[in-house]
């Protein structure tokens, strides 16, 4: 059995694993959004930052990478633990075909396993849905954690993607709005004041001992 692990955002440029591959291409029907919660990484439950998930659209492709891991059984488990701690935050695990650059029609991969978040405000507990461009560039722009700041996030996505010649404009219009905000006076900029939801409230000092905590 071989394990394929598409990555769309911190695992372009950090993907934290032995891995034995990697392919750039995309996939289908997916766009990648800032849209998700982050509490332990580059936010906290007081204030959280905006990470990448994928939401459906039948238009979109979204390019990242494919990591193969074939090491046999262990060394695929060592892989799904390690990411299973990491996209905790991600409630859904799809597998979908993969595609490379040059060839649209025949996907290169099948059953490609892709983590992402249920786009539900209400019964996902991480999403939070979108908002306006300015609201979520001042939320992205103050936001940090024990990883550090939300902006760096940001802006490591898009170097990410400017390095694979596939730039994504989304991202692009975004981390340029970040950058206005940034430049305005310390006094001027407020970040959100939206917290996650109290019944979702899971700070750093209350996971478990031997969690891992990683540089997404």
């Amino acid at each position: 059995m071989v394990l394929w692990v598409f990555g769309y955002g911190s695992l372009i440029w950090n993907p934290g694993f032995d891995f034995d591959e990697k392919i750039l291409g995309f996939v289908k029907g997916y766009k990648r959004t800032f849209n998700l919660a982050c509490i332990d990484h580059r936010g906290t439950p007081e204030h959280p930052a905006r990470t990448c998930t994928l939401e459906s659209d039948e238009e979109a492709i979204c390019w990242g990478i494919a990591y193969c891991v074939k090491g046999g059984l262990k060394k695929e488990q060592e892989a799904m633990k390690y990411l299973e701690r990491r996209e905790c935050e991600y409630d859904q695990k799809i597998s979908v075909d993969f595609y490379k650059e040059g060839d649209s029609l025949k996907p290169a991969v099948t059953g490609v396993l892709i983590f992402v978040s249920t786009p539900d405000p209400v019964g996902n507990k991480y999403y939070l849905g979108p908002a306006p461009l300015e609201d979520m560039a001042r939320q992205i722009a103050t936001a940090n954690g024990p990883n550090g700041n939300n902006r760096d996030y940001l802006f490591s996505m898009e170097k990410a993607l400017s390095n694979i010649c596939h730039e994504d404009d989304s991202i692009i219009e975004l981390a340029n709005e970040v950058r206005k905000v940034l430049s305005r006076p310390k006094e001027k900029i407020t970040g959100s004041d939206s917290p996650l939801k109290s019944h979702a409230l899971v700070h750093l000092s209350a996971l478990p001992e031997g969690t891992v905590v990683d540089s997404r």
